[in-house]
Formats: C-alpha cells, sequence, structure tokens
C-alpha cells in the first residue's frame, strides 16, 4: 500500500504552477509594500524579481531532484530539509550573483534568506491546508462518490437478458452471472488507487459481454490496444463508465446498431484513451454524458492535479471523448 503523505508532490505540474504563483504573489505583495506610486511599484517588483526568480527556480529543481528522498521522511523531517535546500538554493544563488554582480544594490545574504523563508512557510502552510480540505477520508469519500455508478437500466435489462438463456443456453446464463457479480464486486470495492489498465479492459469486457447479449449484433467493439503495456496505471472504472455512456447513448438510439473504437496509445510520457461512438441528434448526448464526464474530470484532477485532462468532441456523426494522463507503471517488487 502507498504510503499517504502530507507532503505535495513536488513533480507534479500543477505544485510546480501553484508554487510559482503564490511566490510570485508575495513578491508582488512585497514590491507593493514598499512602494509609493505605480513606478516605484515597478522598480521594486523588478529589483526584488531579479534576485527572486533564479532563487525561486534553483529552489525548485532541488526539491524536484529531491522529492523521492523526501517523501520517504516524516513530515517533519522533510519541511526541516525543504528549508535546508531552500537555504542551500538561495545562498548559491547569492554566491553566484555576488562574484558576478554589477551593480551595487545586490541584497544581502541574511536578507535573501528570510524572504526565501518566509516564502517558503507561506506556501507550505497553503499546501498543508490544501492537504487537509484534501484529507484521505475526504478524498476517498469523493473519490466513492464520484466513481461511475451502472444504471438502474443495466442492471434490469442483464437480468432479463440471462433470464432469457436460462432454459436455453444455462452455460452461457452462467457466465452472464459470473461477469455480472465481477462487475458489481469492482463497483463496491474502494477503488482508490490507480489499477493496472489491462485490469480495466478486462472489466469493460466483461460489460459488453453482457451488454451483447441484449443487442446482440447491434453492438460492435474495437479494440485499438495491441501496443499498450498492461501494467500502465490508470482510475478505476475510467473507461467503463465512458463505454456504457457510448452504448447508452450513441448505439441504443440507432436501429442498425454502431461500433463502439476503443483506442489506447503511449506518446511519450504520457498515456492516450480515446473512445469513439456513433453519434445521433436523438442521443442526447449533452443531456447525458455532460455528468458522467465531469466527475471523470474530477477525479482526473484528484489522482493526477493539472497533469491529465479530458477533453470531448463531436465530428460530423461520431462522438469522441480523448483523456491524456502520466505513463505511470506499476512496481514489480524483486
Amino acid at each position: 500500500m502507498r504510503k499517504t503523505s502530507r507532503l505535495p508532490n513536488l513533480r507534479n505540474l500543477g505544485v510546480a504552477l501553484r508554487i510559482l504563483i503564490i511566490a510570485n504573489a508575495a513578491l508582488m505583495l512585497g514590491a507593493f509594500v514598499l512602494s509609493d506610486g505605480i513606478e516605484t511599484f515597478l522598480y521594486q517588483l523588478t529589483s526584488i524579481s531579479t534576485f527572486a526568480q533564479p532563487t525561486l527556480l534553483v529552489c525548485l529543481f532541488l526539491l524536484y531532484s529531491c522529492y523521492n528522498f523526501l517523501n520517504k521522511t516524516s513530515y517533519r523531517q522533510a519541511i526541516a530539509f525543504i528549508f535546508i535546500l531552500i537555504t542551500l538554493g538561495t545562498t548559491a544563488v547569492h554566491g553566484f550573483f555576488s562574484q558576478f554582480w554589477i551593480f551595487s544594490d545586490l541584497p544581502s545574504l541574511p536578507r535573501m534568506l528570510v524572504y526565501a523563508w518566509i516564502i517558503g512557510a507561506i506556501i507550505l502552510y497553503y499546501f498543508n491546508l490544501h492537504h487537509r480540505a484534501y484529507s484521505p477520508a475526504i478524498t476517498e469519500a469523493r473519490l466513492q462518490a464520484l466513481q461511475a455508478r451502472i444504471r438502474p437500466h443495466f442492471l434490469f435489462n442483464s437480468l432479463n437478458a440471462v433470464l432469457s438463456l436460462i432454459r436455453d443456453q444455462p452455460k452461457q446464463a452462467e457466465t452472464a452471472l459470473e461477469d455480472m457479480a465481477d462487475l458489481f464486486r469492482v463497483l463496491m470495492a474502494e477503488n482508490r488507487e490507480l489499477v493496472p489498465i489491462a485490469q480495466e479492459f478486462a472489466l469493460c469486457r466483461q460489460y459488453l459481454a453482457l451488454e451483447k447479449l441484449r443487442l446482440d449484433e447491434r453492438l460492435n467493439v474495437e479494440w485499438l490496444i495491441d501496443d499498450v503495456p498492461p501494467d500502465i496505471l490508470i482510475p478505476p472504472l475510467l473507461l467503463q463508465p465512458l463505454i456504457e455512456n457510448a452504448v447508452y447513448h450513441g448505439i441504443e438510439p440507432l436501429i442498425g446498431g454502431g461500433t463502439i473504437t476503443v483506442q489506447v496509445y503511449t506518446k511519450r510520457n504520457e498515456v492516450h484513451l480515446i473512445l469513439k461512438n456513433p453519434y445521433t441528434a436523438q442521443s442526447k448526448h449533452h443531456n447525458g454524458n455532460n455528468m458522467a464526464l465531469k466527475n471523470i474530470k474530477e477525479r482526473l484532477t484528484l489522482h493526477f492535479d493539472l497533469e491529465a485532462s479530458l477533453k470531448s468532441k463531436q465530428i460530423n456523426d461520431t462522438y469522441e471523448v480523448h483523456i491524456t494522463l502520466p505513463n505511470q507503471q506499476q512496481k514489480t517488487n524483486g
């Protein structure tokens, strides 16, 4: 089980952006306090930023490099080590400027250290508040609430389909009931940790097998996943609700049915999941899909912050959902 840390993920793009925003907001506030007009404000801000921005970037680099070590220590030890890194980064930048700076208004090292410590304390306090707002209990509750719920109509339709098979095809009915049991077991599980993508594929195939009993030849699925590493980690129940929406809004309204295309590929350090299904004006995509897409977006944010995205669009008679998330793979022991 992964250890839950109060420390922010210092290698996450969203966290880095928040640090930059908070630090620069603090610099602007300091320049404002020291100014008596717009001209002096701009001068103070430029003067402060000349030293502060390189210091901020160096400190961010040090924090990024040492994140794995920090994450293995206790929270108090990590905080102490962070201030040590801030001190080292600030001292290094001051030493560089003192050697090569051609102007005479270089701030003293103690003054730069005090500024750096104050801004560091403000940022750490912000992330501490952020962690308390998204504490493990709250986050787990939110993730549970946001997990896709299979529509009641699916349960009743599946049961009716199984009942119609019991007499003539008892073996197929037994397999369908096993698929239903597996599907609902996943829905009732905690579903907090990331899971291998192969597990999500298997779940989607079980769901589609149940829908195939009812829709028969009207439902076709094209899987473009041959080159996908099976141990890529994704949030649980990420694809299944999208496929369910594709069936409900894309296939069911069409008398002749249609094809759902599931494409997954990796590019650089990203995983791309693309799902396409037929679109018809009677399917009411925007009425039925928006809540599911909004829930998935929020779950992606809880797991990956700004490093994940979800985009949807309509192209003629096709509706497409495109998810991008970091390429994280399951670590094997040994």
